[in-house]
């Protein structure tokens, strides 16, 4: 058996740190905003390389809280893609505005730039796009036009935790850049959490605020806000794994290049491409063909997890029909959806594992075993 993903490994490697920060808050009895949040705000700003960040519940409410705190709300509209997780959408609703899809790049899943000044209206208020599966989205070019239309960005880096944009990080470029830390992310909490990384001190305020009821001072409130906050015992958590993040990264790149030198040439199967611009920290390895469903049944009749990030675009789903964009409006979000599978990736890992993966695809294809036997690169 090979999982898609093992945590139990991950904590094995960490147990003694989490164990003990843990410990501390515990032994300290404060549960709730409280030392630990502040530190790890100050540490994954500093990671960053970012002047601040507020810790929030989750993704979702990160993505949401920043819209909001950017003034977002009933009758605006957000640019963003439909390749992705619904809390990307569901963030968006939260904030009262409405979604405006475009359509994604085929070679790197995230949103297509030049599709982005077509959709803007008097109602459009933001661009959001999406780090997707560990890859920064192209953002130099919807950072020039936001600025001329004089429109917010908001980054959804809920997946790309490390990753790099022309030298930068991932989340460090727009109004905020939004984290979750949920489980299976790179950097993964013990249930969820979430994280808004902002350059704007006045954002950065009205975030602060509006994640716990707006409160100025306790009961009196000055904005209508809400219960996100990151607890301490999560914070404690994710202080402990923060130091190691760089190594894990480095490992699912060194990974997923041995992915590739195994799985390369193989026809009618499309490879992960690493942009030029960026760093890709992996999140996910996903691999595309038309044979996606059979390939899946083929891995998982041989013990092999392996998964669809994500099988129908939001557009697509019951719940979002009733925002204007049927069936075959975003033609290469259809198709990715339609296509992509993501393979067991995780640092604890082993090469013998990737191996054995790789044998059962090239296999699928009936491609011997022969025809990729070069060793993998080594990326920094």
């Amino acid at each position: 058996m090979i999982p898609f993903l093992d945590l139990k490994a991950q904590y094995a490697e960490t147990a003694a740190a989490v164990q003990a920060a843990m410990e501390r808050v515990f032994q300290r009895g404060q549960f709730i905003l409280g030392p630990e949040v502040a530190a790890f705000e100050e540490e994954f700003a500093a990671y960053l390389g970012v002047p601040r960040a507020v810790g929030v519940a989750s993704g979702t409410d990160a993505l949401h809280l920043a819209l909001r705190a950017c003034g977002v709300g009933p009758g605006d509209e957000v640019i963003t893609v439909s390749h992705t997780a619904v809390a990307t959408v569901a963030a968006i609703e939260l904030a009262g505005a409405r979604p405006v899809f475009v359509d994604i790049l085929p070679a790197s899943y995230t949103l297509a730039p030049a599709q982005v000044e077509a959709r803007i209206t008097a109602r459009t208020r933001a661009i959001l796009p999406v780090h997707l599966y560990g890859q920064a989205a192209d953002l130099a070019p919807l950072l020039e036009l936001a600025k001329a239309r004089g429109l917010r960005v908001i980054e959804d880096a809920c997946q790309a935790h490390g990753a790099e944009y022309r030298g930068r990080k991932a989340g460090a470029w727009g109004d905020i850049g939004c984290f979750s830390f949920y489980p299976t992310k790179n950097l993964g909490a013990y249930g969820d959490g979430g994280m808004a990384v902002i350059g704007d001190p006045e954002l950065a305020r009205r975030l602060r605020l509006l994640r716990t009821y707006g409160w100025a001072e306790r009961d009196r409130s000055v904005l209508r806000g809400v219960n996100s906050r990151l607890d301490e015992l999560q914070a404690a958590v994710l202080r402990a794994k923060l130091p190691h993040l760089d190594a894990w990264n480095a490992r699912r790149r060194s990974l997923a290049a041995h992915y590739t030198a195994l799985l390369e040439g193989i026809p009618n199967l499309q490879l992960p491409q690493e942009l030029p611009s960026g760093k890709h920290v992996y999140h996910l390895y996903v691999v595309r063909t038309p044979e996606r469903d059979g390939l899946r049944r083929h891995l998982a009749d041989r013990g092999i997890g392996a998964l669809a990030h994500y099988p129908t675009p939001v557009h697509l789903q019951q719940p979002y029909q009733d925002l204007g964009f049927p069936p075959g409006s975003l033609p290469e979000s259809e198709a990715a959806a339609r296509e992509v599978l993501s393979l067991p990736l995780y640092p604890q890992l082993p090469e013998s594992a990737v191996g054995a993966v790789a044998a059962a695809v090239r296999q699928f294809f009936g491609v011997p075993a022969a025809a990729a036997t070069r060793a993998p690169a080594a990326p920094p």
